[in-house]
């Protein structure tokens, strides 16, 4: 998205970053970087209002809700095995203990 006027950050890269705003998850220099594209692109800034909107709504509709027992433990298995299988490693458990094998080299140059 682009407003059509020239800013020094471009519109796609405050909207690709609005939530690392939100959460206050950008460095000083950005973090006034971004609101200064805010304050002068009408549009960002109507589109960083509604974001904050729904963030604010959900802050207020899941809090003090908890995950079952359970979700965290297989989310973290899940995210596991998606590393792995990215990475090409699998890794098998027996009672003669833990095989892994790296199916793929990684080649790295260095520079001095």
């Amino acid at each position: 998205m682009s407003c059509g006027d020239h800013h020094e950050t471009d519109c796609s890269e405050v909207l690709a970053e609005v939530w690392l705003l939100l959460d206050h998850e950008c460095d000083e220099a950005r973090d006034a970087q971004l609101r200064r594209h805010l304050d002068e692109c009408g549009p960002c800034l109507a589109r960083y209002g509604l974001e904050e909107k729904v963030k604010t709504l959900l802050s207020r509709s899941c809090s003090g809700e908890h995950a079952p027992a359970g979700l965290h433990q297989r989310l973290r298995e899940q995210i596991r095995a998606t590393v792995l299988e990215q990475a090409q490693v699998s890794v098998e458990r027996s009672p003669a203990g833990t095989v892994v094998e790296v199916n793929h080299t990684r080649v790295e140059s260095w520079k001095s």
